[in-house]
């Protein structure tokens, strides 16, 4: 399929709304293949400290929470945010239990006074803050003294199977301008020296940086093309290369996510887990 020439045939088309559909897919499809099994391994972390409060930022549409609302104890007050509200619509119906709360909210200007939690956590969120150490400063105005902060970012790309072939396929389809959301932010804040330095600066104490490699599965290959494609901002930016060509792209990196993955895919992930606590 010659991608490149329909996309100049097609310039003058008009490109879908950013918010429409993705936040349903990226619930639908990414969350179960990325994110629920890392919100598993966080719910662990933040239980070990007993946190009476939380305050989750970009929470999405509830991975995290989720997982949280199932593991700390009932009393526990989670407050979880989001700076689009196309995310925090579809993610509050799932979980409508006492104590969890949802609002709308900047991680890098929050609306609470200082002191307010015992935990602050975020999934996979911080890579996409222009000023981390503004979101990182806000993380420590809120806790109280030695409360806890924690967060997770994307290994590299190259660790991280599902992305690193979806990123391979589309710059094959685009030689000439390549889709590169995927190495601009999410799998961009890789480097642990750098994170706990950062984390650091932030006035954060006894910083911490694991890795934690899991395994990731999906139904379909196409699941995998659809929620990478169609649930994150790669929509925008295939979109502006072709906008009337969104399915075949799709079916274009399901072919080579299925030829590589198998049927059934099954690949490996790559994270960080980040902690630090205010003085």
């Amino acid at each position: 399929m010659d991608i490149e020439g329909a996309t100049r045939a097609a310039s003058g088309s008009s490109i879908a709304p950013f918010e429409e559909g993705v936040a349903e897919l990226y619930e639908t499809l990414l969350v179960p293949i990325l994110f629920e099994p890392y919100a598993s391994e966080m719910a662990i972390v933040a239980d070990r400290s007993k946190p009476g409060s939380v305050l989750e930022v970009a929470a999405g549409t509830g991975a995290l929470t989720r997982a949280l609302r199932a593991t700390l104890d009932p009393a526990t007050e989670i407050v979880a945010t989001d700076l689009s509200q196309a995310m925090i619509d579809v993610g509050a119906p799932s979980l409508t239990m006492s104590r969890t709360h949802w609002m709308h909210a900047d991680a890098q200007n929050l609306p609470f006074a200082p002191s307010m939690f015992d935990l602050v956590v975020c999934q996979f969120g911080v890579m996409f803050f222009p000023d981390k150490l503004k979101a990182y400063g806000e993380a420590k105005r809120v806790l109280r003294s030695g409360g806890r902060f924690l967060f997770s970012t994307w290994g590299s790309l190259s660790a991280n199977d599902f992305a690193r072939c979806v990123d391979e396929c589309l710059a094959s389809l685009f030689p000439s301008d390549p889709p590169d959301f995927l190495r601009r932010l999410p799998y961009s804040y890789v480097d642990p020296r750098l994170i706990k330095a950062d984390v650091a600066s932030a006035g954060f104490e006894a910083v911490s940086c694991d890795r934690v490699k899991l395994t990731s599965v999906a139904a379909t290959a196409h699941d995998v093309a659809a929620a990478f494609c169609q649930g994150t901002p790669l929509r925008r930016e295939i979109e502006w290369r072709a906008p009337e060509h969104i399915s075949e792209i799709v079916d274009e990196v399901a072919e080579r996510v299925g030829s590589r993955h198998g049927a059934r895919p099954c690949g490996g992930m790559s994270a960080l887990i980040v902690a630090g606590r205010a003085p």
